[in-house]
């Protein structure tokens, strides 16, 4: 029985490891097998124009937010100022807003005819060219957006980063004459700079995975580009190559930040002299509140109170049985996504714990790579070797039985399902890991010598013990999946429509007011796993 239960593990986890990889591979031979006259034709029109305008976007997110982040995780651990403590919590609430949403919401406020510049007419008597306003539907308005819902990567490891070092090297700066922010500069950012160059290899991959905003700005990216090739042209030859072009760009992020989770010194259990706070008083005290305040009103607060207003002058119903569907269907989808994905996680990180070789390791890693890999990526790697193959075989059934299967795989929910586990099992792994790192490992070896298998052991030891750290990965992969939108409008089925879903279409339509509706309710259930996450930071 026990050498059953291990080939079964090692089972699900080759297959677990089998799909993750199976759509990088997918992608990189539908590439090699197009005519090489597809690349020449991207390479000579639009190809330059998404790899700058994407590797602009990366450059200016990631400064953005290595300056936000280091600074408010500072601010927040090295001095004392008045609602330091709450904006310990505050600083995160962002995480829970697609940037999508901030867009609309703040399109709505800055765009032409909204309330800023209505106003502005309204006080000065301007007419439509009488004066200069940024334009909010830019490359720099996505980036704006962008860098407001990602600083917290940067900010949650720097924080965890200057907790976690000693102020033995500070004091003694301080002691040689050199001031706090000096100091700060000098001794304590230096000691970050892992975590920082960390956070923001996060952010660059959230940056290039991005569509909904980069779309509705009319920013041209390779995300733009595979959704365009696919559904505007109907190439499927150039998704391919752009498809590949982005994953490229992607795998060298995942490799760098492999590399800086590598050089991160693990300090636990070291004795460290406590980080002592400098209290800031008057100006400085002021400055700090309004640092730390801005990136909390413009990234959770105004974007709020923006989309409430919006839905009140909205024809959407949230009640109606239209909208019912739509929550239905990403209920559905997120709750099945994330049981599935923590799952894979967990057969993943007890195979590894229980037969720690190469294979298990590279399983592990493999998993990794998805959180890198561009949903639209990993879309077009399952629909056209899937495409291919229900075309096959609805061909075979129609010469052999006269019958048609038509799309029995590519027009399920079980490849988009799929397809969410392959793009978010490193957030399930990653909790795996972090809850796991402090369950023994005599207490396995304890329970194979009272009999018990791996799985036996999985399921009667570590679950219970891995409980808080599994449903916390269960919720983050939740909500990812609620934020999803272009591996959903790749792989949905047809008529099978989401509240992302629903939001993007009526923003595409210019009916913000509508797609304030759907944004609202994807917010309010990302707020759940953020509220959880501030609480495990409030209580650490």
């Amino acid at each position: 029985m026990s050498r059953l239960s291990s080939k079964l593990l090692t089972a699900v986890a080759g297959l677990v490891f089998v799909l993750c990889l199976f759509p990088l591979v997918a992608v990189g031979i539908a590439s090699a097998s197009m005519p090489g006259e597809v690349i020449i034709s991207l390479a000579q029109s639009v190809l330059p124009r998404f790899a700058l305008n994407t590797v602009g976007l990366v450059s200016f997110t990631g400064l953005a937010t290595f300056v936000i982040g280091v600074g408010t995780a500072w601010l927040v651990t090295m001095t004392e100022f008045p609602g330091r403590k709450a904006f310990e919590i505050l600083l995160v609430l962002p995480f829970a807003f697609p940037a999508y949403v901030l867009a609309y919401a703040y399109t709505h406020i800055l765009d032409h005819p909204g309330i800023v510049q209505s106003t502005l007419r309204d006080v000065f008597g301007w007419g439509p060219r009488d004066y200069w306003f940024p334009e909010i539907r830019s490359f720099g308005g996505a980036a704006a957006m962008l860098s407001l819902v990602l600083y917290p990567y940067v900010y949650l490891l720097c924080r965890a980063a200057f907790l976690s070092q000693s102020g033995a090297q500070f004091i003694a700066a301080r002691t040689l004459g050199r001031g706090p922010w000096r100091a700060f500069l000098t001794v304590s950012l230096p000691m970050a700079r892992t975590a920082a160059f960390g956070g923001v290899l996060l952010v660059a991959m959230e940056t290039i995975a991005d569509f909904g905003t980069v779309s509705f700005f009319s920013v041209q990216t390779f995300a733009t580009g595979i959704y365009q090739s696919w559904f505007s042209m109907a190439d499927r030859a150039a998704a391919a190559q752009l498809a590949l072009c982005l994953l490229s760009f992607a795998l060298l992020l995942a490799l760098l930040e492999r590399v800086s989770r590598k050089s991160m010194v693990d300090t636990h259990g070291l004795r460290k002299e406590e980080m002592p706070r400098f209290p800031l008083k008057g100006v400085a005290a002021a400055a700090a509140a309004v640092g730390c305040a801005l990136p909390v009103l413009l990234g959770a607060v105004v974007p709020t109170i923006s989309l409430a207003v919006m839905a009140q002058g909205s024809e959407q119903d949230l009640f109606s049985p239209r909208y019912q569907l739509f929550i239905q269907n990403s209920l559905i989808l997120a709750t099945v996504a994330a049981g599935v994905t923590v799952f894979a996680a967990l057969a993943l990180g007890t195979a590894r714990r229980s037969f720690p070789n190469r294979i298990t390791r590279s399983a592990l890693h493999v998993g990794r790579l998805g959180y890198a890999v561009p949903g639209g990526v990993i879309a077009v790697g399952l629909m056209v070797p899937m495409g291919a193959f229900d075309n096959r075989l609805d061909a075979l059934m129609r010469e052999t039985f006269g019958i048609s299967t038509g799309l029995l795989i590519t027009g399920s929910i079980a490849l988009l399902v799929i397809a969410y586990m392959i793009r978010f099992l490193a957030a399930a792994i990653s909790a795996y890991e972090s809850g796991s790192s402090a369950v023994s490992q005599n207490l396995d070896y304890a329970a194979r010598v009272l009999g018990a298998s791996p799985v036996r052991t999985a399921v009667r030891v570590h679950m219970p013990l891995l409980a808080p750290s599994l449903l916390t990965g269960c919720l983050i992969v939740f909500v990812d999946v609620m934020k999803e939108l272009p591996a959903t409008l790749i792989l949905r089925p047809f008529n099978f429509d989401t509240l992302a879903v629903q939001a993007f279409r009526l923003a595409s339509d210019e009916r913000l007011e509508g797609a304030a509706v759907p944004s609202l309710v994807i917010a309010a259930i990302g707020l759940v796993p953020t509220i959880l996450l501030c609480r495990r930071i409030s209580r650490d």
